[in-house]
């Protein structure tokens, strides 16, 4: 039969998902604790758990000595060798310590020390748990509220959402099933902080993952991600296999995939984008609804100057912008979005301003058109090289224009 501390051990290693090794070395350094109690600091004691016996065993050692100087550490050779008849002077000899001498206090103290130790182990063990899971999904219940943050109940731990990451007005009572994303654990004073968010993309591509077979079986690849919490969220994807359609496998049969996550987002608007390695073609798919017209595209400062029909111009840039500032984040790229009339209107007055320079002909503005020279500042600002660069022009029409748009550029300056 298993004696009472055995159960005790195996009851505790069950019920608190503990290793028993644990358990014993916190059992070990209580009982330890309550013999220094009572014995005191000096003496030379051990402590440890007998599987046999079923018992925790406290030893005394001391050393054999011809004289006796120090009763607690030292023992007289004829009196240990009526213990052990091969001790011989000099050994250590360890005396089993009765401990039932250890009295309230020292027993108390030592109660307090196992429940300390099991709680510290708990919370290593919540830790580490967690840490594993972060960035992923989990369930948990609304358990209160403090200073208004949520306080998730996930079974064995509390997670918290700071305000920070709660979608704005999304309200929850107490009891209520809530899902949220492990975006950090640390580990504090009281135990692990599980630090939940519900607005950070990674929870967005987090319920994608759930929802769409294909991106957690690695078919479909979820590049990129923007969001304005509980508003509008844009997500570009790719297929790694040609026959797969990686909007349709999102979107899901008359849109049931999308609509389980705009469902757990409480309504918020999700455009699913395809990823293109053609960044003009990337940031036409990050802009729909709207339809572009062409793009300018500057690689060297990573932007793109896109140009949509006037009718479109709105629907491009979204209301307070928000459409375009999403497909900013989305691709990396800055877009400056213009109608096509104010596109046009642009060119006119440039081109107006270049024919005020000397002998210049249209067919050397549309050179420098192209050269991406449209005005009088920018023909101020670049070197002569630059503007040989057009077909046609010699270096002293170059030095002339350079000359003369710098003029005008001050003498404008001056006037004001």
């Amino acid at each position: 039969m298993l004696s009472e501390l055995k159960r005790l051990i195996e009851q505790m290693s069950k019920d608190r998902g503990l290793d028993r090794e644990i358990i014993v070395e916190a059992l070990e350094a209580a009982m330890l604790n309550a013999a220094r109690k009572k014995m005191g600091t000096q003496v030379e004691i051990e402590a440890h758990y007998n599987e046999d016996a079923g018992e925790i065993e406290v030893f005394q050692f001391k050393r054999v000595e011809e004289q006796v100087k120090d009763p607690d550490m030292e023992i007289s050779l004829a009196e240990a060798r009526e213990m052990d008849e091969e001790v011989e002077l000099g050994d250590s000899l360890g005396m089993k310590v009765d401990t039932s001498t250890f009295g309230r206090i020292a027993v108390q103290t030592a109660k307090q020390i196992i429940i300390q130790r099991v709680k510290d182990a708990e919370r290593d063990n919540v830790y580490e748990e967690f840490k594993n899971r972060k960035f992923q999904l989990i369930n948990g219940f609304v358990q209160r509220f403090e200073g208004g943050s949520i306080i998730v109940n996930l079974g064995r731990a509390e997670g918290v959402i700071p305000v920070s990451e709660q979608i704005y007005r999304e309200v929850y009572k107490r009891g209520e099933r809530i899902r949220s994303f492990i975006c950090d654990v640390k580990r504090i004073a009281k135990g692990p902080q599980i630090i939940l968010s519900r607005t950070q993309p990674g929870f967005l591509k987090a319920l994608f993952e759930v929802e769409v077979p294909e991106i957690s079986e690695g078919l479909i690849e979820i590049v990129s991600v923007a969001r304005e919490p509980g508003k509008r969220a844009k997500i570009a994807v790719k297929s790694k296999d040609k026959d797969i359609d990686p909007v349709g496998a999102c979107v899901g049969m008359r849109g049931s995939r999308v609509q389980s996550v705009v469902q757990e987002l409480r309504g918020e608007k999700i455009d699913i984008v395809p990823y293109s390695e053609d960044p003009a073609k990337y940031v036409y798919a990050a802009l729909a609804p709207a339809k572009v017209d062409r793009v300018l595209i500057d690689v060297e400062n990573r932007s793109m100057e896109v140009i949509v029909p006037d009718d479109q111009l709105s629907l491009a840039i979204g209301k307070n912008g928000q459409n375009v500032r999403l497909a900013v984040k989305l691709t990396g790229w800055k877009i400056d979005v213009k109608s096509e009339s104010s596109t046009l209107q642009q060119e006119e007055d440039s081109r107006r301003e270049l024919k005020a320079l000397p002998d210049i002909t249209e067919q050397n503005i549309d050179g420098l058109v192209k050269e991406g020279i449209k005005s009088l500042s920018l023909i101020a600002a670049v070197d002569v090289e630059a503007v040989m660069a057009v077909p046609g022009v010699t270096r002293e029409q170059a030095e002339a224009w350079i000359a003369a748009a710098t003029g005008m550029i001050e003498e404008a300056a001056a006037r004001k």
